[in-house]
């Protein structure tokens, strides 16, 4: 008896030490950070530059990019949001970071994405000349020719979709909708059949197992983002392919186990019925998103650009990437319109007097120009960004130049889109949406080349270097052909009264603004709102 007294005891001491050791090396690391770190000079919040857990919790909150927001107007366009972190507000620092030449790679943060050593894609691959050798390969099926066949699948599912959210009403306002959700069903749908040659139906009426994907997909990157923002990403990293992955499995939701199931299925129809046209002439074959990826060649041996396992991976990338994204910036777009009559009004003219009828908007150089429908989706794209903080980037040995200032190897950089749109030395009214700021007319707004130029290289909306959107074209073709179509044949209006997806006085600082779409960040921007009414169109 006593020996076992003795045993625990033993125990507990080695408990206290194991805790005074742990501790002594968090103060130390803190005190380190403060004081002894290369960044130590670099303005931030005191918490936030002794250590990672401010940032990591705001992450896991959902509002780090109105918290970062909140550290620039206090310190100034250069803070230090993490002990290792710095980021900028400033197109100049942009370009320095994000630049093609810039000695920068992607961070650990990416690498974090991945769920095993096979899940290897153009978005997770840090290794420069990788990334290089994969985004070459992926630019291969987002040819002009891609995005032209890509359209005939986006008219057909908009048109539907324009349908079916007047079908009960006719001429009559229809009951209020979530934005959010109903576009949300339109783009999975076009992405459905882009990438897996089907559509899945997700915006018809009925029962379907299959709607409860897009939710899916919010619990996925729920999931996965406050990992990939732990203050212990490093550790988190190295023990990924030591056993945490599998650790990691086991503790994923259901909901995300079942969006890995709908990929892997799908994607295997997809491989089947690529292999079946095989044989039919080029004329027959149904060239999606996925044809072109199948399709692609290694440059160098000729050979297939992609293995099944490849495919899994991009397509995975290609449904988070092509409908999210996209989704996010639809409902940006008509939360501000629907709140902006004037803004509206003056939209629905240039469209409905530029086309005689909605079967004439197509692709083409008639679509491109409607320089107001333009000016409007880009404003809509810079008050909702579809990630609203940085994309992280780690400092290659040689360091980097930033705004004159040198920084040296590991250190993480970047820029957030959220905080970049509401900066005030470039935009003068940032919380203001203006489509009319876009458009060069110094006779009438006053708006001048140099200003549009100036606003250009702070507005990033598909990112810009060697990390920018391959499926840009294809995500703007999808935006004006929603846009203007849906505003040719039907009238829309904010439910009266609501103020769904709007700040609010209870969400604090940077937040509070009913005209502001609020977004919550998991790397892509979550949301909802706004609540709005259709009807046919009145002449």
């Amino acid at each position: 008896m006593f020996g076992l007294a003795f045993q625990l005891t033993t125990l507990a001491e080695w408990l206290a030490v194991f805790f005074l050791l742990g501790l002594l090396t968090l103060v130390a690391t803190a005190i380190y950070n403060l004081f002894f770190h290369p960044l130590a000079s670099v303005p931030g919040p005191f918490l936030a530059r002794a250590s990672g857990i401010p940032s990591w919790y705001r992450a896991y909150r959902g509002d780090r990019h109105v918290w970062l927001w909140q550290q620039f107007q206090i310190y100034g366009n250069k803070i230090r949001p993490e002990p290792n972190t710095v980021l900028f507000c400033d197109p100049e620092a942009y370009a320095d970071i994000y630049g093609m030449k810039s000695n920068v790679r992607r961070s650990k943060f990416y690498t974090a994405w991945r769920r095993n050593d096979r899940d290897k894609t153009t978005l997770n691959t840090v290794d420069v000349a990788e990334h290089a050798r994969k985004r070459r390969l992926l630019n291969l099926c987002f040819t002009d020719k891609s995005v032209r066949a890509a359209s005939n699948f986006i008219i057909k599912h908009v048109d539907r979709w324009n349908h079916l959210l007047v079908e009960k009403n006719g001429a009559d306002w229809s009951d209020p909708v979530d934005f959010s959700e109903k576009v949300d069903t339109l783009v999975f749908d076009i992405m459905g059949d882009l990438c897996f040659g089907k559509s899945f139906d997700i915006k018809e009426p009925g029962e379907n197992p299959l709607k409860a994907v897009p939710h899916n997909i919010i619990e996925y990157m729920r999931f996965y983002y406050p990992i990939c923002r732990s203050p212990f990403l490093s550790l988190v990293v190295w023990l990924k392919p030591r056993g945490l992955d599998k650790l990691f499995e086991l503790m994923t939701p259901p909901a995300v186990q079942q969006y890995y199931q709908f990929v892997h299925k799908s994607v295997t129809e997809r491989i089947a019925l690529q292999q079946e046209q095989a044989e039919k002439p080029e004329s027959e074959k149904r060239q999606d998103i996925f044809y072109f990826l199948c399709e692609a060649r290694h440059p160098d041996t000729g050979l297939p650009a992609y293995d099944e396992t490849d495919l899994r991976a991009e397509a995975n990338l290609l449904i988070i990437a092509g409908s999210d994204t996209t989704a996010i910036s639809l409902s940006g777009i008509f939360f501000y319109l629907t709140g902006n009559p004037y803004q509206y009004q003056k939209l629905v003219k240039e469209i409905r007097t530029t086309f005689d009828t909605a079967d004439d908007i197509v692709y083409g150089p008639k679509l491109s120009s409607c320089v107001y429908l333009k000016a409007c989706i880009d404003e809509g794209m810079r008050l909702s960004p579809s990630g609203p903080s940085e994309l992280s980037r780690e400092v290659l040995p040689g360091g980097v130049t930033i705004k004159g200032e040198h920084f040296p190897a590991g250190t993480i950089v970047g820029t957030s889109p959220w905080v970049n749109s509401r900066n005030e030395e470039i935009y003068g009214d940032p919380n203001l949406f203006r489509p009319e700021r876009w458009i060069a007319d110094e006779a009438g707004t006053g708006v001048t080349q140099e200003q549009v130029a100036q606003m250009r290289s702070n507005f990033h909306p598909f990112a810009a270097g060697p990390g920018n959107c391959v499926g840009k074209n294809l995500a703007m073709t999808e935006l004006m052909i929603t846009v203007a179509r849906t505003l040719h044949r039907l009238d829309v209006r904010r439910a009266p009264g609501s103020t769904v997806g709007g700040g609010a006085p209870e969400l604090g600082w940077g937040a509070r603004d009913r005209k502001q779409h609020q977004l919550i960040d998991a790397y892509i921007s979550l949301r909802r709102g706004p609540e709005v009414q259709f009807r046919k169109r009145a002449d």
